[in-house]
């Protein structure tokens, strides 16, 4: 009894050694919202650091394109160093990110592109839990089909791009965004577009999570594709693609919690958005967010734009 007590009580402690040994990585693990400064600019971002064979490693999102792996970060205590090749930056220089970490903030400074001194900080990304109740309000029409209440441009130069054409949002070039004035948290959204050959926009879910709508991007990643979270997660199944044809989107979102159907179909099942998408408002998770229609990489149409927020 007493050699099969001590049998056992080996085995446990071997397990708590090897679960301290996993866990033992610092305290970057894990996700973070990073806003970059530079330029006169504020630019949204994202860092994930996890371990392997207790080596970091990264996922980043930059001020466009999607997540992706960083070729290089090292970690030294309460010090950061990672880097962002110039071939994924528009630079004519790698983007080096150096910092620190000091009462659970990230500070640092940036080679930005072409030499560009930057500033960024970063905090824990939150964890967005789905709501322990659901409850469902009235359902708003967020378009009037009529003219552009309720609605702003990121860019007003650039607004002339939209036009509103027999009860439809019509992008014919590239231009600027839109978005709602109006924000949200959780809700349910149906969303009808109608998109282009070759052609690219999404719908920015708390103006963050770019739910992709496109027809120019069959040789990216299943990610890149119509109806994924741009970079995080893929349509499955993926819908057969119908250029130039009316299609919709009805997404609910709660918390970090996503379901998408296209024309109908489940693609993506309550699954969670790790983080920010490129081309986010801001990286600031945790505040509400509007609807965005992304109108700077070419034509595009929305129309029956209405959402149903959760109640309080």
């Amino acid at each position: 009894m007493k050699r099969r007590m001590m049998l056992s009580w080996g085995i446990v402690a071997m397990l708590w050694l090897f679960l301290r040994a996993a866990r033992a990585e610092g305290p970057m693990e894990g996700r973070w919202d990073l806003t970059v400064k530079g330029g006169g600019a504020e630019m949204p971002s994202w860092l994930e650091v996890t371990y392997r064979d207790g080596a970091p490693e990264a996922r980043f999102v930059g001020r466009w394109g999607s997540a992706r792996a960083l070729p290089k970060i090292e970690i030294d205590g309460d010090h950061i160093r990672f880097v962002s090749p110039k071939e994924e930056e528009g630079s004519t220089n790698d983007l080096v990110f150096e910092g620190k970490m000091a009462n659970g903030t990230m500070t640092g400074t940036a080679a930005g592109p072409n030499a560009t001194a930057w500033t960024w900080s970063g905090t824990r990304a939150p964890t967005l839990p789905r709501p322990a109740e659901v409850t469902w309000g009235a359902e708003k029409v967020l378009f009037n089909g009529k003219d552009f209440a309720g609605w702003r441009f990121d860019r007003p130069e650039r607004a002339e791009s939209w036009k509103v054409e027999d009860g439809c949002l019509v992008n014919h070039a590239a231009g600027a965004n839109i978005m709602t004035a109006e924000t949200f948290v959780d809700f349910k959204l149906h969303v009808e577009f109608n998109c282009p050959s070759n052609a690219n926009s999404g719908v920015y879910l708390r103006g963050r999570y770019e739910t992709q709508v496109e027809d120019d991007s069959l040789d990216e990643p299943a990610n890149h594709h119509m109806g994924a979270i741009y970079g995080f997660l893929a349509a499955r199944p993926e819908a057969p693609r119908r250029p130039g044809e009316w299609q919709s989107f009805d997404i609910m979102l709660l918390g970090r919690f996503v379901t998408v159907a296209q024309n109908g179909r489940t693609i993506i099942d309550n699954e969670e958005i790790p983080g920010i998408t490129g081309g986010a408002l801001n990286s600031h998770e945790e505040l509400p967010g509007p609807i965005y229609l992304q109108g700077d990489h070419g034509g595009i149409a929305y129309r029956n734009i209405r959402i149903i927020p959760l109640r309080p």
